[in-house]
């Protein structure tokens, strides 16, 4: 009977004994929508519209209805691609800076209801819209506030029609879960016939207040995004990268959207930031945000995206995969295959949580309900926490044997405030603690890498932080290895080396653009343009990497110029221009049509061209115009850009700056020319 009962009594006793007072939180703290939203954590971006069959960036606005005519669009791909991926939704641009609307707005001619697709009574926000719901993803919506193409852009009539177009995309298309303001906002454009300049006010000319008013008002759970939020923010970068302090506290008042400074200064957040806008990492999974067709060789490799994961969604940030939808309205098969190999990856890298087979103690705890074992239990909602005032404490984990891990994965619980600025791991090795990693801000979520540990004890020392740590989940995790491509460099002689990216690999190439197959010892000589191909072959397991491409351009070993960095095939250099233009003596003529321009790649950039003219000539005396335009989006995205023209023969070629992004001399990272 005794023994009956003390099981029973040890019930009742633990039943009724009271949670520990529970602690006051950190300000700022997420609202309902931001808790919501950053449980999402990976969703997409649908880059379609008149860019792409303009093959711009940036259309200037003086685009025709008539351009638009995808061939075989289908919503329900971009979905089940996106929903295979393990995205939670998907984010489309309803309005580019071209100001050509995806649905048929009753406030503009330049629309699908004036394009040949569906016979101008397509309406492709509704189609998209009912593609996500089928797959049980949730609807986003970018709208630019720049518009190259409306009259009245600059001026108070413009903020009336953008408001009217708001409230027909967030009333006629159901429950969208995030409004997405680009921070593009003013410069040169079609305007109506006008051609001409137009700058605005960036902080006042939107009335961002009452236009932020009217989406609570008509759409109450969607999350706002800019540079300045208010909801949630731009990470600062077109890389995917958050940082390795990423606070989701932020100085809201001290930003707007297009602040010249925001990436620099604002972009990581505040330790002591004044409001919850946590960050948003938005990345192409091409070069380009628009579909070309020359970056179909292009997509990012797997190693890539994962560490564009592990840098976004590891740091504390949401991630946005960007899908540049073809000509024919549908996700190529290269981006398909790339992101799907991602999501696969990532199931192999977190399939099994070996913290959850270990036993947890810590070194003090708040008392029942705030025990250490909460840390693995798989509920978010639950926490290990400390008594007041004992920011420092440890967590130590216990495997019952010896286990190999390379991945730490920590969460604090958001809900009352981000808190932690510094930990570290450490593990037991022949009774003593070794030091294996260590990092400052958790947030909702905080991955480390480090190479393959293996002890049988581990210990997660919170070491420094606003208030006492509160930590939802702790995740122990072993990701197997990834085989890397080799790392292709070439010298401006044209001798090309081939990098192994670890010991014991065999480097394959090939430079016809077929299957590597040759074994690479030696560097070697590429004089003139061809496809270099490469992959490395692990001998004892027989595993591949991906294959790599190269397209290399002719090589430079004779070229002259005073911008000698700017021809020296180092990414890493760069010529700073003393008349806004660079002049390169080819050293004899060649049939060119095309050339690349590499804008400066330094930490802190200056110079960066957003408008040229490219000139060609036999002498270097008498020049002729080959191409003027635009270099879009070169400041946030600062990727090589292609610019091709019918073929002409030249032996000297001029890039002129006919404008730069900050108005400093412009600066040249790299010119090349295409031959093929």
């Amino acid at each position: 009977m005794k023994k009956q009962l003390l099981p029973l009594l040890l019930l009742l006793f633990t039943y009724c004994q009271e949670k520990a007072t529970p602690p006051n939180p950190v300000f700022p703290i997420p609202d309902e929508r931001q808790i919501a939203w950053q449980e999402l954590e990976f969703y997409g971006f649908v880059h379609f519209n008149m860019n792409t069959f303009s093959d711009r960036e940036w259309g200037f606005g003086d685009e025709k209805p008539e351009q638009f005519n995808p061939t075989a669009l289908d919503a329900r791909q971009w979905a089940r691609i996106a929903k295979e991926a393990g995205m939670k939704g998907l984010i489309i641009t309803a309005k580019h800076h071209d100001g050509f609307c995806l649905w048929p707005s009753e406030y503009t001619e330049h629309s699908v209801k004036n394009s040949p697709w569906r016979d101008g009574k397509g309406d492709l926000i509704q189609e998209f819209a009912d593609a996500c719901r089928e797959y049980g993803l949730k609807v986003g919506i970018y709208y630019s506030p720049w518009d190259r193409n409306h009259p009245d852009y600059g001026k108070p009539e413009y903020i009336i029609y953008m408001r009217n177009q708001l409230t027909e995309l967030l009333t006629n298309y159901g429950e969208i879960f995030e409004v997405w303001f680009d921070g593009a906002n003013g410069g040169t454009g079609w305007y109506g016939g006008a051609n001409e300049e137009r700058k605005v006010d960036k902080l006042t000319y939107y009335d961002w207040p009452t236009t932020h008013q009217l989406v609570r008002d008509l759409q109450p759970g969607a999350m706002l995004f800019s540079d300045a939020g208010p909801d949630v923010r731009w990470v600062g970068n077109e890389h995917g990268f958050a940082y390795e302090t990423t606070w989701s506290n932020l100085m809201r008042d001290s930003v707007y959207a297009g602040m010249p400074e925001y990436s620099e200064k604002w972009a990581s957040g505040q330790e002591n930031g004044t409001h919850w806008v946590p960050a948003e990492s938005d990345v192409s999974i091409r070069p380009g945000w628009y579909y070309h067709a020359y970056e179909d060789h292009k997509v990012k490799s797997l190693p890539q995206l994962m560490e564009i994961f592990y840098k976004s969604i590891g740091r504390n940030s949401s991630l946005l995969i960007n899908f540049p939808v073809d000509t024919r309205g549908l996700i190529h098969e290269n981006d398909e295959e790339a992101i799907l190999k991602m999501a696969a990856k990532i199931r192999e890298d977190f399939q099994t949580n070996l913290a959850q087979e270990a036993t947890v103690s810590a070194s003090l705890d708040r008392g029942y309900g705030y025990e250490a074992e909460l840390t693995i239990d798989g509920d978010y909602s639950t926490y290990w926490t400390t008594p007041d005032g004992a920011v420092e404490a440890q967590l130590e984990l216990d495997f019952g044997k010896e286990i190999s891990f390379n991945r730490l994965l920590l969460q604090e619980f958001t809900p009352l405030g981000q808190r932690v600025k510094a930990f570290s791991l450490e593990a037991e090795k022949d009774g003593s603690w070794e030091k294996i990693t260590s990092g400052t801000t958790i947030g909702y979520k905080r991955i480390l890498r480090f190479p393959d540990v293996s002890s049988q004890k581990i210990r997660i020392r919170f070491e420094d932080g606003k208030d006492i740590p509160l930590i939802s989940e702790v995740g122990v995790f072993y990701a197997p290895k990834l085989l890397l491509a080799p790392e292709i460099k070439r010298e401006k002689s044209g001798l090309v080396s081939l990098i192994s990216p670890d010991e014991g690999l065999e480097i394959r190439y090939s430079l016809d653009g077929s299957e590597p197959t040759q074994i690479y010892d030696n560097p070697f000589q590429v004089e003139g343009a061809t496809t270099l191909q490469v992959l490395s072959f692990d001998p004892i397991s027989g595993q591949k990497s991906e294959i790599f491409r190269k397209d290399l351009e002719i090589s430079k070993a004779k070229w002259k110029s005073e911008g000698e960095r700017a021809i020296d095939e180092n990414p890493a250099t760069y010529f700073t221009t003393s008349e806004n233009e660079l002049i390169v003596d080819l050293e004899k003529k060649l049939s060119i049509q095309g050339f690349s321009y590499l804008p400066m790649q330094a930490r802190y950039p200056s110079g960066h061209i957003t408008e040229y003219a490219f000139l060609v000539s036999s002498d270097g005396k008498n020049w002729q115009e080959v191409s003027r335009g635009e270099f879009s989006n070169v400041v946030n995205s600062p990727v090589k850009q292609f610019i091709r023209f019918d073929p002409r023969e030249a032996k000297f070629i001029k890039l002129q700056a006919l404008n730069t992004a900050d108005g400093n001399p412009a600066t040249v990272g790299e010119l090349g020319v295409m031959t093929r």
